[in-house]
């Protein structure tokens, strides 16, 4: 039974058609040869398939170069530069590398072939290919303002954006595989078809993860944005790719990786505090988005995000369209894009993190809820005056334990996969799996001091204590642009 198992495992070390070793992304040595390849910072040499290369060099594609991966957070991280052009490169090399893994350790049992390595690797590729300019921001912070109930995501935009170009460049793809990529990056989504019976399900989660969160997306970006902040990261994804298997349609991880396991989620929640939702970074965040709503009446920036032709146009270029523009309908939008570039930012009054039993039941707190609770004072705020970010940092899962959805083996000789309670893990890994920080800002600085007043009444009125950390210094209160 055990040494069945072993040799199971170790079965398949050559590709099934030409009997020869296997390296990178499923082409033999010599195919690699003549491939063409890119030089990757973090990954080193990326080999680039034929058909991958068809969707490369389309403009389409191209335009993610304009897209940076991070946003406005090189305005605070300067080296934060890089684009969704190389993590998307990035995580078509990880894919591919994943899937090729799976088929060396267990290729017989799991019947994986080239169709399925070429579609894990297109949906690497493509799978961020919906983004709007500043990513997450325009989809998080920008579409809900100038469209009430948007139900619009990054990631249904991928799908259409990948039928567009398909249609505009004649790709020859085989229509079975371009709905599979297709499922495959919306597998972690709501939009998502799957079944967890679906045949080779396991595929499923190796680019955008909706059973546990671990997906080669996090493996690329998680050590891609801590080396451009100039941050160590001490998660190492290649442990749980060289140890995972595949049971039951699942992809498991050995028992003894748990603690690593947890660090990509520990690094995560650690990248976004630090860098992601860094104070600096969301005032101008705030302050970018509320000059692209000023903006979006006359440019019309909203309109065309449901039309592929036309949204590709769309990039982090819209900043300087806005800022050289003569016309008179932009003067308050160029304002704010100009006190970015001066650094005269919405100032940051204070935070606090919601209680832990209150988090359950929190609703976002308002501009408005700040104007209702300031005292009499000699200014009277107006909620225009005041911004609010309310924002949610979690292991992935939301309320959730990630480690409660993954599942995990002794050794390659046992034939069950079970879940780590966390006790079992440690004691010093967090109960509660998600922070709440309200922040507020005021838009100019002589506001500060009521901003600050008002935002500590409204938390004696809602907790009936402080809760956040310290006072706003005196010196932000009396601060004058």
């Amino acid at each position: 039974g055990a040494s069945d198992a072993k040799s199971k495992l170790m079965g398949a070390y050559c590709n099934d058609d030409l009997n020869m070793p296997v390296y990178s992304a499923g082409a033999p040595t010599n195919e690699l040869r003549f491939s063409k390849h890119v030089y990757d910072n973090v990954h080193g040499n990326i080999y680039l398939d034929p058909l991958c290369l068809k969707f490369i060099d389309t403009e389409q594609f191209q335009r993610l170069r304009e897209l940076k991966q991070l946003g406005v957070t090189n305005m605070v991280y300067p080296g934060a530069v890089h684009s969704r052009f190389e993590h998307s490169l990035g995580v078509y090399w990880l894919a591919g590398e994943t899937a090729q893994k799976l088929k060396n350790f267990q290729g017989m049992e799991l019947d994986i072939d080239k169709h399925d390595l070429q579609t894990v690797r297109l949906a690497g590729l493509l799978h961020d290919i919906g983004h709007g300019p500043f990513s997450h921001m325009f989809e998080r912070e920008f579409l809900p303002k100038v469209m009430s109930g948007s139900e619009w995501s990054h990631e249904s935009m991928s799908v259409k954006m990948i039928d567009h170009i398909v249609d505009t460049h004649n790709i020859d793809i085989d229509a079975q595989m371009l709905k599979r990529v297709k499922d495959m990056i919306l597998a972690s989504t709501e939009f998502s078809q799957l079944k967890s019976n679906a045949e080779k399900r396991f595929l499923y989660d190796i680019v955008a993860n909706g059973r546990n969160g671990i997906d080669v997306d996090k493996f690329d970006y998680l050590v891609r944005d801590s080396r451009a902040c100039g941050l160590g990261c001490n998660f190492q994804f290649q442990r749980l790719t060289e140890t995972m298997r595949v049971m039951d349609n699942e992809i498991c991880y050995r028992a003894k990786e748990y603690r690593n396991v947890h660090k990509l989620f520990a690094t995560r929640a650690d990248l976004y505090r630090t860098v992601y939702t860094h104070p600096k970074v969301k005032a101008i965040e705030l302050m970018i988005v509320d000059a692209m709503v000023k903006a979006n009446d006359y440019l019309g920036i909203s309109t065309n995000i449901d039309d592929p032709a036309e949204y590709w146009k769309l990039d982090d270029t819209i900043l300087k369209t806005i800022e050289i523009a003569p016309d008179q309908e932009l003067a308050e939008a160029k304002d704010l894009i100009l006190r970015v570039r001066r650094r005269q930012l919405y100032q940051f009054c204070n935070e606090y993190a919601v209680p832990k039993e209150k988090i359950e039941h929190f609703k976002a707190v308002t501009a408005q809820d700040i104007v209702c609770s300031q005292k009499h004072t000699s200014l009277t705020l107006k909620e225009e005056d005041i911004a609010v970010t309310n924002v949610k940092i979690d292991l992935a899962r939301g309320r959730e334990n990630p480690l409660e959805c993954i599942k995990f083996f002794k050794d390659y000789e046992s034939e069950e996969k079970f879940v780590i309670p966390e006790e079992r893990v440690s004691h010093l890994l967090p109960t509660t799996f998600q922070d709440m920080i309200v922040r507020v800002y005021a838009k100019k600085p002589e506001l500060v001091e009521a901003v600050s007043e008002a935002f500590e009444n409204f938390q004696v009125r809602t907790y009936g204590i402080k809760a956040q950390v310290h006072e706003t210094p005196e010196k932000k209160k009396r601060r004058v642009m």
